[in-house]
């Protein structure tokens, strides 16, 4: 970093619909040097108002808020105002909240135990064109890449376009399996187990697991118990 860079803080919107919480990072920030705050918001919405008010260099953004979550937030203030960089500051580690925020912009991604130094060291990173990201989102992230989900070849005799990995998904369904469970005899995330379960719905119409074990069985993917389904 150059001496003049140095000399100029990076000027932050903080974005939380908690206000003890979004007081609390705006006090935290306050007394770390390197950052000045210009700015808090209470919902998604108002911080891409304040985004556009004020042209910050970074919103650190949370991710479940109202009237407009951080991901769709995150996606307007990259599309719109693209010299303002995002870091998703938030109680959530799932794969659910880290990859949409990332697909929609976000540059960084750390969660509410951070300290005050580790958020200026992330804010520094993306304004330097760095991502800032935690630790455990850093290994999160290689074990997603690290260990793809392999493709799985299409049945011949499966109905409704179904996949193969769908047809698999609906077979454990219908075992009774949790989305936890499916996940670990599947060894995917459950948010993968979810996007499956709401692709093989969208398919086939079924609206909820009693009708999508009935579907199995009708379409003949699993075997029926003794006795049958009623």
């Amino acid at each position: 970093m150059t001496e003049g860079a140095e000399t100029k803080p990076a000027r932050v919107v903080v974005a939380d619909d908690q206000t003890v919480v979004r007081e609390g990072i705006v006090m935290l920030l306050g007394l770390l040097p390197g950052v000045e705050v210009v700015g808090a918001a209470g919902d998604g919405e108002e911080a891409v108002q304040l985004v556009a008010e004020l042209a910050p260099d970074v919103v650190l953004m949370d991710l479940r808020m109202p009237r407009c979550d951080g991901v769709e937030a995150t996606r307007r203030i990259r599309a719109e105002y693209p010299g303002t960089q995002v870091v998703v500051l938030t109680t959530f580690a799932d794969d659910e909240s880290l990859f949409p925020a990332l697909k929609a912009g976000a540059r960084g991604y750390l969660t509410k135990d951070a300290g005050g130094d580790e958020i200026v060291r992330a804010v520094q990173s993306v304004l330097s064109g760095d991502a800032g990201l935690s630790p455990s989102i850093q290994r999160r992230l290689l074990e997603r890449l690290s260990d793809p989900e392999p493709p799985q070849p299409v049945p011949a005799d499966a109905p409704d376009g179904l996949t193969g990995r769908e047809v698999e998904v609906l077979a454990l369904i219908a075992e009774g399996l949790s989305n936890q469970e499916i996940a670990r005899a599947l060894h995917v995330s459950t948010a993968t187990v979810k996007t499956h379960i709401n692709n093989l719905f969208a398919k086939t119409g079924i609206k909820d697991r009693a009708q999508a074990v009935r579907y199995a069985y009708a379409k003949g993917l699993v075997r029926p118990p003794m006795g049958g389904v009623t």
